[in-house]
């Protein structure tokens, strides 16, 4: 087995006797109503790394910088998404944009001076949710951080039962079944167990898992105590794999 958004603003037509909103007025008002993230942002050129920084931060994002391949890879886990350079020092970054996607669903937009078809093409077959090539527009670079986050966004389940395995969440009467046996949770061991099987292989990183289930409130060991807590009560470890600097996954059945 192998051991994360967006206020569109929709340009209306204003009654008659009051003026159109004027586009910069639009933008405005989406900013004000965006989300906040923490965004890595992955780069050798350090002037154009702390610009970057600087503008995301005036939007409410929290950021964190990486000058090499090997600081992405040991900082990427705490990250909402990462913004690649594939120009780094010691790492070719389609190969760190690699690693991230096989161990996490992490989002990660290249944002490069590869400006051509080609290099295009292979940021996408390495598995970039979007590419940017250098000089792009601020603007445009948070509209495609926003749309990207849109689709990242874990959404509602449609099914009310979920069977993988031996495992059988019933999601109306809020039951567990395992091997047969009924398992008694609490409400957020509860919403925890049902947010990995409903994904199950995928990878879920810490700060969704805490955002979704536990909004602000929260500790560094709560993840970690109530996973701990619902393998005991399964009575089988080998079900929620922990992915080191990540999150956790359900393992497949």
């Amino acid at each position: 087995m192998m051991n994360g958004r967006s206020n569109v603003t929709d340009l209306v037509r204003e009654p008659r006797d009051r003026p159109l909103r004027s586009l910069s007025s639009a933008v405005a008002g989406a900013r004000a109503l965006s989300a906040t993230w923490q965004v890595l942002v992955v780069g050798s050129d350090s002037p154009d790394r702390d610009r970057l920084t600087r503008d995301l931060e005036r939007h409410g994002h929290d950021v964190r910088q990486a000058a090499t391949g090997a600081e992405a890879l040991a900082a990427y886990g705490e990250a909402d998404v990462v913004l690649l350079d594939f120009d780094l020092p010691d790492l070719d970054g389609l190969q760190v944009c690699r690693v991230i996607r096989a161990a996490a669903n992490t989002p990660v937009i290249a944002v490069t001076g590869r400006g051509s078809e080609l290099d295009t093409v292979l940021g996408l077959q390495a598995g970039a949710d979007d590419y940017v090539a250098k000089p792009y527009g601020f603007r445009e670079l948070l509209a495609r951080i926003e749309a990207v986050m849109r689709r990242f966004e874990p959404r509602a389940e449609t099914a009310r039962v979920i069977e993988h395995g031996p495992l059988r969440i019933d999601v109306n009467s809020r039951e567990v079944h395992f091997h047969h046996r009924r398992v008694p949770l609490t409400r957020k061991e509860f919403d925890l167990l049902h947010m990995l099987a409903a994904h199950p292989g995928t990878v879920v990183s810490r700060r969704v898992i805490v955002r979704q289930i536990w909004g602000d409130s929260w500790s560094r060991r709560t993840v970690d105590t109530h996973v701990s807590s619902l393998r005991g009560k399964l009575g089988d470890s080998d079900w929620i794999v922990n992915v080191r600097g990540v999150g956790f996954m359900m393992a497949e059945a």
